[in-house]
């Protein structure tokens, strides 16, 4: 799925909850639509997560050298890393279980 055709269908599902109760009423809509906005939140998160550990990798050969604040600024990119981790295992668990009831 192309990056155009992404942002068309998450802007259908913005325009369905806004006009319509359908995702108050049905289920299965809640849960696409549900699965639909926990996906970009994933992909978002991934793309910090690869961000994050590229300019750790390009700060770690100075602070081989003791740059003080270059091994603080890799600590505070490690617990950053850490926590969207934790979010994505949150997030995917979330996103099993919308898979899971819409296979039914």
């Amino acid at each position: 799925m192309t990056d155009m055709e992404k942002k068309v269908m998450i802007r259908l599902c913005a325009k369905i909850v806004v006009d319509t109760e359908l995702y108050e009423t049905d289920k299965e809509v809640q849960n696409l639509i549900d699965w639909v906005c926990l996906s970009e939140q994933i992909k978002e998160n991934n793309n910090t997560i690869r961000n994050l550990t590229e300019e750790y990798k390009k700060i770690e050969p100075d602070c081989r050298e003791g740059v003080r604040a270059q091994l603080e600024r890799m600590e505070e990119l490690c617990k950053e890393r850490n926590n969207l981790y934790e979010k994505q295992n949150d997030l995917k668990g979330q996103k099993q279980k919308l898979e899971k009831s819409l296979e039914r």
